[in-house]
């Protein structure tokens, strides 16, 4: 079994995904980090001491790559760095985990997959909800025929903190993230797609900055993650009475699009940043049923099946799955989707998330935007080449 040696790009926050790896009985470990803040960087490799481990720190990226001979690396690092750090890094043929979303322009997402695609080297997405029991639960009974062909997918996302995570710091300004259709909802029209088996064609939406845009700001902006930690609390209830968001606050705080897929299906996403409760609810409707979750990653989840006529609102399904919380972080999904990073790797299985997943899931959220910002403009989702469209990039080189 070969002994992998890891590095991460983006330390703190979600960079922390990357100590999931450190597995030295398994021959894995994390040997470097590199992040241009000095506290997130001497925090890297103070966790690293607690588990008796020595890793380098380096503040530029480049260095780590061209002197630690890495068999790979996570880059956790913000959305608008993942198109500059994910191809120096494939350009130099070290296989990539790249947390979504993928890029925060279709031209971007397209350039990375070309790059992995040229230089023949392993990546592997970070959309770790295929990794979740209830949607993969999901999957399986809409595989089973249980609820007919599909026709119809809806997704309702409520974000409670949607104020304190995406709205005091660089996510809402949208120059640093497209939409919060990619950093948020990439998630869920991924699993739109997934379920679906299928991929947005046309898509076309409404939406607006409805509460945040005007609420008291801060002057100065807040990049590292560790100054914007402090700040999430469910205290901070109603959104109205709010105060010190970031500066640059433009991206809309509800989302909602229509989505045409390949296959003849019909969905809607629809996202809110103002909600008092949080989770996120799929309706999947098919000619023999449909089915539908109440809660997600939670012990509390279940999945409801109606598969007969009644003519009235049942809240409970003629059959009904209790889906309990794996363990670890998201629902065990996290050590799940590293885990399955690492048997990529050593070439013994290819991901259940794969990059033409990511980039369909952030072109329809891409354009999904820009049709909100146009009036509801319908756009058409260009496909990949098929040489991208039918590439393995789990087996690399």
């Amino acid at each position: 079994m070969k002994k992998l040696r890891l590095g991460v790009i983006g330390t703190c926050c979600r960079g922390q995904l990357a100590d999931l790896a450190h597995q030295k009985k398994n021959g894995v470990e994390i040997v470097a980090g590199a992040d241009i803040y000095d506290e997130q960087l001497n925090s890297f490799i103070n966790r690293y001491k607690e588990k008796d481990s020595q890793v380098k720190g380096y503040y530029d990226y480049r260095e780590m790559i061209e002197k630690e001979h890495l068999d790979g690396v996570f880059i956790l690092s913000p959305d608008f760095c993942h198109e500059e750090h994910a191809c120096f890094a494939l350009k130099n043929h070290v296989p990539v985990y790249l947390e979504k979303p993928l890029a925060i322009s279709l031209e971007g997402a397209d350039r990375i997959l070309q790059c992995a695609y040229t230089n023949k080297t392993r990546l592997m997405l970070g959309h770790n909800m295929r990794y979740m029991n209830f949607t993969r639960k999901m999957r399986e009974i809409i595989r089973s025929g249980a609820i007919g062909e599909v026709k119809a997918i809806w997704c309702r996302h409520f974000v409670s903190y949607g104020g304190d995570a995406y709205f005091r710091d660089w996510h809402a300004d949208r120059k640093k993230t497209g939409s919060l259709l990619l950093q948020k909802g990439a998630h869920d029209i991924d699993i739109i797609h997934w379920l679906a088996e299928s991929r947005t064609v046309l898509v076309n939406g409404i939406g607006s900055l409805s509460v945040y845009g005007d609420l008291p700001r801060r002057e100065k902006e807040k990049l590292d993650c560790l100054t914007v930690a402090g700040v999430w609390s469910t205290d901070h209830w109603p959104p109205m009475e709010q105060k010190d968001f970031s500066p640059n606050v433009n991206n809309e705080d509800i989302n909602m699009i229509n989505m045409q897929l390949a296959n003849g299906v019909q969905a809607c996403y629809m996202q809110c940043h103002f909600t008092p409760d949080s989770y996120r609810n799929y309706t999947v409707i098919g000619t023999k049923g449909r089915i539908e979750n109440f809660g997600d990653y939670s012990d509390s989840c279940t999945i409801q099946v109606w598969n007969r006529r009644i003519d009235c609102y049942s809240p409970h399904g003629d059959i009904t799955y209790h889906m309990p919380s794996g363990e670890g972080g998201h629902g065990g999904a996290d050590p799940q989707i590293v885990n399955s990073f690492i048997d990529m790797l050593r070439g013994n299985s290819s991901p259940e998330s794969t990059p033409q997943g990511a980039r369909y899931a952030v072109a329809a959220g891409i354009l999904g935007a820009n049709s909100i910002r146009s009036g509801g403009t319908p756009y058409q989702i260009p496909q990949l080449p098929d040489e991208l469209e039918n590439y393995d990039f789990s087996g690399g080189n």
